[in-house]
């Protein structure tokens, strides 16, 4: 902690989370909220919209000339099988899925029966797939994605010789955020570089004054300091692999608990 941010340390009562509010009664961030009685509020930043059908076809991407499909988030499952749906594409049995994860692997039994389907799962970082890339270097990769997205799998896959196609299918936007114009936290939570973007594009005066800024991630990190702001609380760290952690140990030496 620099001395700017340990100069910065005031009591904290209330928080905006940056993503969606969970769904599971026993999130780590409603314990946070009971146990030093906080308000923490949820709302996303971004958004996604859709691709066309139109503009997919301008990416002149033969879906069924691909022979597995890279899988790294819900929202690309969700777009990819609305497209194949309008173009009347139907995935064949020989097709594989590289999952990043249990969850996402879990949400694709949504479009197929995954136990007559080849799939391979990660754990929870594109890095954790790497070596299923590897040992199966031959196929013909399709990595359905957003417009911003992550650089691992791309530069793997090109370091590594291994064909692949990037599809664009929905892109992520900023959210209308103007209803919160008028209303303060002392603590905003950022998860990735857009949400970043999206607050300098929704409040272009915004001054940050004695609102703490948390960022996880080196990218999101950079973004915040890049737009001339405050770092305050950085996630994750080894004392702080979460970021509910990290808001945690912030919030016992600013509350000196």
């Amino acid at each position: 902690m620099t001395k700017s941010t340990k100069d910065r340390l005031n009591p904290v009562r209330s928080i905006l989370v940056s993503q969606p509010k969970p769904t599971d009664e026993k999130s780590p961030y409603f314990q946070l909220a009971e146990k030093y009685n906080l308000k923490i509020d949820f709302r996303p930043f971004i958004q996604v919209e859709p691709v066309s059908v139109k503009d997919f076809r301008k990416q002149k991407i033969d879906i069924l000339k691909h022979t597995a499909i890279i899988f790294t988030s819900r929202n690309a499952i969700d777009h990819f099988f609305t497209i194949c749906k309008e173009l009347k594409v139907e995935m064949p049995p020989e097709m594989k899925y590289f999952c990043i994860s249990d969850q996402t692997a879990h949400y694709l039994q949504k479009y197929i029966v995954i136990r007559k389907r080849k799939l391979y799962v990660g754990l929870k970082t594109a890095a954790d797939l790497f070596d299923y890339f590897k040992k199966h270097k031959s196929e013909k990769y399709l990595f359905p994605c957003s417009d911003i997205r992550k650089d691992e799998i791309p530069e793997y896959m090109a370091k590594n010789n291994i064909a692949y196609t990037e599809a664009i299918i929905y892109h992520t936007v900023a959210a209308d955020l103007s209803d919160l114009r008028d209303i303060k936290y002392d603590i905003l939570a950022f998860f990735s570089p857009s949400g970043i973007k999206s607050l300098k594009q929704n409040f272009p005066d915004f001054k940050q004054n004695n609102t703490r800024i948390a960022a996880f991630g080196p990218t999101t990190a950079n973004e915040v300091r890049a737009q001339g702001l405050i770092l305050d609380i950085e996630a994750p760290m080894p004392n702080a692999p979460s970021m509910t952690g990290a808001l945690e140990l912030y919030i016992k030496k600013a509350n000196n608990l």
